[in-house]
């Protein structure tokens, strides 16, 4: 874990006239406690892709010069937060630390339910979500590569990448074999991590598991379909729960439209478990938990790692710290950063306030589905506008 440091980062820095009377000002200002604090998207908020926008080292600067705390909260993910971090702080040449970083599959780490079963972890690159699984601490976690590369019939549109797959997959802790159900390997849940890359092998093989009597890959439900059951038979036969960490349809990549996300991945599983099973029009669902903004859990677990780091920065007991009043939540993407700012409710009655920026997913001058408190030009624009609001001098 990266030491947590604050590194005070003069107004001359930015090409500003300095004087002796502006530094005491600094310093003075920094010896207040402010009632509020950020959580700032990451791409298009602070970087496009892997290139960091202009002026968002000044914007993290100014709030770590003024001990004002703010979190990095984003639907990103794919590698470890100890690696994340690590990367932005030397993009953006600001100091931020694990306890101030929140991503799409971070409250998967206090999942200890799981931790001794057979977990399946989809997307990422490589094996990476594999190894983040590991470091939070499941033990035997399976990939759909790993299926294919013991199965290869198992899906025949990917055999051609099997020589990329032997790179990184691992022998299956148990066969495929129906015949044997008590032998046979069974998925106790299933983790979306991050964007899949191979939306064929991991869709089909996800439609197997959620068909499956109790996650024994290989073998088929005899409840789905039973119009006397809930959800006429499917899911109810101990399949495993599916975690998706990540709802975004689109996200601002380096090409100048925006990509589809795991989101889409969603939609298009969705799509195929229609099909499969009559859909809604049947009164069929696939039933999954959706983590990541705009969803309650997540900012419920944002919010408390802001607390612990404000709590961390000031250096006070929570007796002595008034609640925060007000949080800036800055980001790109309407239809999750706006959305689940404006949407939460916070158990310690802290004011959520959106505020979206046009250098990511949100096209100037067109009218967003969830509208902000206030749009701006970029991340600088924001943290002005919000000190300005809250008279921080």
């Amino acid at each position: 874990m990266l030491a947590l440091r604050y590194t005070w980062r003069l107004p001359q820095s930015h090409g500003l006239r300095f004087n002796a009377r502006r530094a005491l000002q600094t310093v003075a200002a920094a010896s207040k406690i402010p009632e509020f604090a950020f959580a700032f998207d990451i791409d298009g908020v602070l970087v496009r892709s892997s290139d960091p926008l202009p002026r968002a080292t000044k914007a993290l600067s100014y709030l770590q010069s003024q001990r004002i705390p703010f979190i990095l909260l984003t639907n990103g993910g794919g590698k470890h937060e100890s690696e994340r971090v690590a990367d932005l702080s030397s993009k953006l040449d600001v100091q931020i630390d694990t306890s101030m970083f929140v991503q799409s599959h971070t409250p998967f780490a206090d999942m200890d339910q799981y931790k001794d079963k057979t977990v399946m972890v989809v997307g990422g690159d490589g094996d990476k979500c594999r190894k983040v699984a590991e470091a939070y601490g499941f033990k035997t976690v399976v990939t759909p590569a790993d299926i294919l590369s013991a199965y290869p019939d198992v899906w025949p549109f990917s055999q051609q990448l099997l020589p990329y797959y032997s790179n990184f997959t691992r022998p299956l802790p148990a066969p495929i074999d129906p015949s044997s159900p008590s032998t046979s390997l069974r998925i106790d849940a299933v983790f979306v991590y991050n964007d899949p890359r191979d939306w064929g092998l991991d869709a089909q093989i996800m439609k197997d598991v959620l068909l499956s009597k109790g996650g024994v890959l290989g073998t088929l439900s005899s409840k789905n379909g039973d119009t006397s059951l809930p959800n006429n038979g499917y899911q109810q036969d101990n399949q495993p729960p599916v975690y998706f960490s990540n709802p975004d349809l689109l996200w601002a990549a380096k090409y100048h439209l925006p990509r589809l996300g795991q989101g889409g991945f969603r939609e298009a599983l969705e799509g195929i478990w229609a099909a499969i099973t009559g859909g809604p029009t049947k009164g069929v669902e696939l039933q999954k938990i959706v983590m990541g903004k705009p969803y309650k859990p997540t900012y419920e677990f944002a919010e408390k790692r802001l607390i612990a780091h404000r709590k961390a920065i000031t250096q006070t007991n929570n007796k002595d710290l008034d609640p925060l009043r007000r949080v800036y939540m800055v980001g790109d993407n309407p239809a999750s950063d706006i959305a689940g700012g404006n949407n939460y409710t916070s158990p310690y009655g802290t004011d959520w306030a959106s505020i979206l920026v046009q250098t990511g997913v949100y096209v100037e001058g067109t009218t967003p589905e969830h509208q902000p408190r206030k749009i701006v030009g970029d991340v600088w624009d924001a943290v002005a506008w919000a000190v300005a609001q809250e008279k921080w001098s």
